[in-house]
């Protein structure tokens, strides 16, 4: 499926070939304190299927709460967070971020992962099968 994207000042902009399946939500403390929410949307896809259309984000590199390095691509100017990936062999997946999607409406989460950082008011959060999980 094609999407496309924006942040939230439209300074930083994308196209992207994507499989709609691989949208998750992810429950991690990381997660919860980047999006200041309770989990974040990420859509799956190979490097080489997104290609920038405007300015280029930032980055910044953190290690995750599994112990890997995770790179956090975000604009510069509104500080939308837009696109993370891992290095070495982690590098070739990235993650779009589902709030700048334009096409969010169809993309409908496939799986759920770090259920054990869910917090305990959100209903039917439940382990679905995928890569990642603690």
């Amino acid at each position: 499926m094609k999407i496309d994207g924006e942040c939230h000042c439209g300074s930083v902009r994308y196209e992207a070939e994507i499989d709609p399946e691989a949208v998750s939500i992810c429950h991690c403390t990381d997660c919860q304190s980047l999006t200041g929410s309770a989990f974040r949307v990420t859509v799956a896809t190979g490097r080489k299927d997104i290609r920038l259309t405007a300015s280029p984000p930032r980055l910044y590199v953190k290690t995750a709460d599994n112990g890997r390095k995770r790179m956090q691509y975000f604009c510069p100017d509104c500080g939308s967070p837009l696109f993370t990936t891992g290095e070495g062999e982690d590098a070739a997946e990235w993650g779009i971020r589902w709030g700048s999607i334009r096409q969010r409406r169809e993309l409908v989460p496939r799986r759920q992962i770090w259920c054990r950082s869910a917090l305990p008011w959100i209903d039917g959060v439940r382990e679905l099968p995928g890569r990642e999980g603690d």
